[in-house]
C-alpha cells in the first residue's frame, strides 16, 4: 500500500470531505474517490458512512486513522534517514507558526533555508498558538513555533527567540496619555487586542495579573485576529495596542507610532518551537537547527 494513498485517506478524514482533501491535495476528486475504493476493498470494509453531502468515519475508518498517523510519520522518517546515508536533505516539512511569528520573523528564514535545502518540499500554516498545537496534535503539521507561556504537556517545547510585547498608540491620537503610565491608568484607556488563543493576549493577561488587574475590567473597544489589523484599527481609532516590538519597528521609525511606556509591567516573552513527544528527528530537527544558527539576524 502506498503511502500517498495513505495519505489521501487521512485528509479525507480530518477534513471530512473528498472535496477538501482534493484542494489539499491538488488531486482531482475522482482520483480521491477511487484511491479510497481501493483502500476500503483492500480491507473489505467500509471506511466511510455517506449521509447525503455530509461523510462521517465508521469504526474500521476510526482504527485505519489511528494507524495512519503512525505510519506516515515512520514513512517520513525513513525517507530522511535514508538520504541522510547520502548526505541529502529531501522530503516533505509542514510547519504552523503562530501569527506574529509568521509574519514577522519567518519570512527571511524561510527563503534561506529553500536556498540551503533546495529539495525539501516546505509549507507554512498560520493561526494563533493555540490552533498551531491543536494542528500538532492533528499531525495536520510536523513542526509548531508558538508565542505565550502556556504549555501542554503532551508537546515538547525549545526556546527559540526572545520577544517583548509593548504598548503603542497612533503619534497623532487625541488620546490624553503621557509617554510613561501606571498599570492602573490600563482602566480608562480604549484597548484594542488580539483574540482570546493568541500567545500576545496570553502574555498580557499574565502581565496584568502580577497588578491584580483582569482583563475583564478592561476597556477593549476589540479583539481583532491579527497585529497588522491592531495597526491599522489604531489609524483610524483613538486607542492603544498591545503588540510585539518586532512588528512595528517600521512604524516607529516612521514616526506613525508610538510606544508608551507601562511603568513596572513588563512583557517578556519566549517564541518557542513545539513538536510531539517522542518525534524530535528528522527533517525538523534539520529546520530547528538551521534557525537557531541563523537566530541572531532576526
Amino acid at each position: 500500500m502506498s503511502d500517498f494513498r495513505l495519505k489521501v485517506f487521512q485528509s479525507v478524514a480530518k477534513n471530512l470531505s473528498f472535496t477538501k482533501a482534493s484542494q489539499e491535495l491538488f488531486v482531482s476528486q475522482p482520483a480521491i474517490t477511487k484511491h479510497i475504493q481501493e483502500l476500503e476493498t483492500y480491507y473489505q470494509a467500509r471506511l466511510f458512512e455517506r449521509q447525503g453531502s455530509k461523510i462521517s468515519l465508521t469504526d474500521a475508518g476510526e482504527l485505519l486513522l489511528k494507524h495512519s498517523e503512525k505510519i506516515l510519520d515512520d514513512y517520513k522518517q525513513l525517507e530522511y534517514e535514508m538520504h541522510l546515508l547520502h548526505n541529502e536533505y529531501i522530503g516533505e516539512l509542514k510547519l504552523g507558526a503562530s501569527t506574529t511569528i509568521a509574519q514577522y520573523v519567518l519570512p527571511p528564514l524561510l527563503g534561506s533555508f529553500i536556498a540551503k535545502f533546495p529539495q525539501v518540499t516546505l509549507s507554512l500554516i498560520n493561526g494563533n498558538s493555540r490552533g498551531v498545537e491543536t494542528a500538532l496534535q492533528e499531525h495536520r503539521i510536523d513542526l509548531g513555533l508558538v508565542e505565550g507561556i502556556f504549555r501542554l504537556p503532551n508537546l515538547k517545547y525549545t526556546s527559540f527567540l526572545q520577544d517583548e510585547l509593548v504598548a503603542v498608540v497612533h503619534a497623532h491620537t487625541k488620546l490624553d496619555i503621557q509617554d510613561e503610565i501606571s498599570p492602573e491608568d490600563l482602566l480608562n484607556i480604549p484597548l484594542v487586542l488580539r483574540e482570546r488563543g493568541s500567545g500576545t493576549l496570553d502574555v498580557f493577561e499574565r502581565a496584568l495579573s502580577q497588578h491584580n488587574l483582569k482583563l475583564s475590567s478592561l476597556n477593549v473597544m476589540m479583539y481583532l485576529g491579527s497585529t497588522e489589523s491592531i495597526k491599522l484599527f489604531i489609524e483610524h481609532a483613538d486607542c492603544m495596542g498591545i503588540v510585539s516590538i518586532r512588528s512595528v519597528h517600521k512604524e516607529l521609525v516612521a514616526g506613525n507610532l508610538r510606544v508608551i511606556e507601562i511603568k513596572e509591567m513588563p512583557m517578556q516573552r519566549e517564541f518557542n518551537f513545539v513538536q510531539l513527544q517522542g518525534q524530535e528527528g528528522g527533517l525538523s530537527q534539520v529546520f530547528m537547527r538551521f534557525a537557531g544558527h541563523h537566530s541572531k539576524s532576526l
